[in-house]
């Protein structure tokens, strides 16, 4: 029968004999949490796929994209149909100044 006290090195201080016995004890509860982790994991994908159908999602997969797409052609050519109105707007705007200073210089320089 073996003691408390016969596993213990005498070399070693007590505090760094009780720090080796804390690591592998912190090692052991760590690779503890990593199986119960793993098994969780493996667990929670067999009741994912119990619980969805794999053609449905493939469906729901393939017609988001095109939505997606369809409404990103949609803005995208309202966007361009905008800015090509501000635009002419403000070249329009532009050429009317101009009209309206040539004017002015002209009735300045008949006087």
């Amino acid at each position: 029968m073996q003691t408390v006290g016969d596993d213990m090195d005498d070399d070693k201080p007590i505090t760094e004999q009780a720090m080796d016995t804390i690591t592998t004890a912190v090692e052991a509860t760590k690779d503890a949490a990593v199986t119960a982790v793993k098994q969780v994991r493996k667990a929670a994908k067999k009741a994912a796929k119990k619980v969805a159908p794999k053609k449905a999602s493939k469906k729901k997969a393939k017609k988001a994209p095109k939505k997606t797409s369809k409404a990103t052609k949609k803005t995208s050519k309202k966007a361009a149909k905008k800015s090509s109105k501000k635009a002419a707007k403000k070249t329009a705007k532009k050429a009317t100044k101009k009209a309206a200073k040539s004017k002015k210089k002209a009735t300045k320089a008949k006087r």
